[in-house]
C-alpha cells in the first residue's frame, strides 16, 4: 500500500455515465480516492451516500472524490441511479488499480478466506503526491473527516 508523501500511482478508469478519469489529468487539485468492495452493499452504499451528500462541501475546498471497486460500468450507473449518487464512479474491473493502492487483499467472513477489495480511502494532494491515508475504514463519520483533512491541506 502507498505511503503518506508516495506519488500516487496513475490510472485510467473508465466511469459510470461515460467517459473515462486518469488521475494525473487532475494534477493541481487534491483528489480523494474511496476503494470499496461492491456496489449496492449496506456498508458500501452508505458511504457513497455519505461522499455524495459532503461534495459540495469537497467541490469547495477544490477536491474531486472518486469511488472505484471491481463493479463493471453497467453496474456502477444501477448504483448511481438508485441512490442518486453524485460522485464519480470508476470500474477497475481488472483489478490492476486496486493493486497498485495495495487494497486488494486477503479478508475472512463467516470462516471462509477470500481475495477482495479492503475498505481504504486516499487523499492526493495538488501535487500528486499521497497526503493521508485510511486503511479498514470505518464508515460512519468517515467522509466528514476526510472533508476535514482536505480542508487542512
Amino acid at each position: 500500500m502507498p505511503d503518506v508523501s508516495d506519488k500516487a500511482p496513475d490510472f485510467t478508469l473508465p466511469l459510470g455515465g461515460g467517459g473515462e478519469i486518469q488521475l494525473t489529468a487532475l494534477a493541481g487539485a487534491p483528489v480523494v480516492l474511496f476503494f470499496y468492495p461492491r456496489d449496492d452493499t449496506p456498508g458500501c452504499t452508505n458511504e457513497a451516500i455519505a461522499f455524495t451528500s459532503l461534495l459540495p462541501e469537497f467541490e469547495a475546498a477544490g477536491a474531486k472524490v472518486i469511488g472505484i471497486s471491481k463493479d463493471s460500468v453497467a453496474k456502477h450507473e444501477k448504483f448511481a441511479d438508485k441512490h442518486d449518487l453524485k460522485v464519480m464512479l470508476a470500474s477497475d474491473e481488472h483489478g490492476t488499480t486496486c493493486e497498485d493502492y495495495g487494497v486488494w487483499t486477503e479478508k475472512k467472513m463467516y470462516g471462509k478466506t477470500f481475495l477482495g477489495i479492503e475498505r481504504s480511502t486516499f487523499l492526493i494532494g495538488a501535487d500528486g503526491r499521497i497526503a493521508r491515508v485510511w486503511p479498514k475504514v470505518k464508515v460512519p463519520g468517515h467522509a466528514e473527516e476526510v472533508l476535514e483533512a482536505v480542508r487542512a491541506l
